[in-house]
């Protein structure tokens, strides 16, 4: 058996805010509707998935109000360390921390999308 990441998950109060949220980074939905409880981004074959299901969806299948981890995130490579300033720039208040150059290597910084999940987006040095 091989196992391979198919998709990332995150849950929504709000669907509308967050597919715009993850739209401004590039990300691309089918069409969809206000009734939609769940929806997902327009990848390429081989790639993973962006899967976003609204809160209320998430409780009824879960038993539970879902709710951000303060740890749980997932990063986006971009194409150079000047995307990495550009896509900052461009959300504004979504920024958790600022772009900076980590030692690791990498251009780095971390956003937060409208339910609090952080997204981190990087770039090689």
């Amino acid at each position: 058996m091989a196992i391979r990441l198919d998709a990332v998950g995150v849950t929504a109060r709000n669907l509308a805010a967050s597919v715009a949220f993850y739209e401004r980074l590039g990300f691309e939905f089918a069409p969809w509707s206000a009734e939609d409880r769940h929806v997902e981004a327009q990848t390429g074959a081989g790639r993973v998935r962006l899967m976003i299901d609204a809160a209320k969806l998430a409780e009824d299948l879960i038993g539970d109000v879902p709710r951000p981890a303060n740890h749980a995130q997932f990063a986006l490579l971009c194409d150079g360390a000047a995307e990495v300033d550009q896509i900052a720039g461009a959300m504004g208040g979504a920024i958790a921390i600022a772009p900076f150059d980590a030692p690791w290597g990498q251009r780095y910084a971390t956003l937060r999308d409208p339910d609090g999940y952080l997204v981190d987006i990087f770039a090689p040095l």
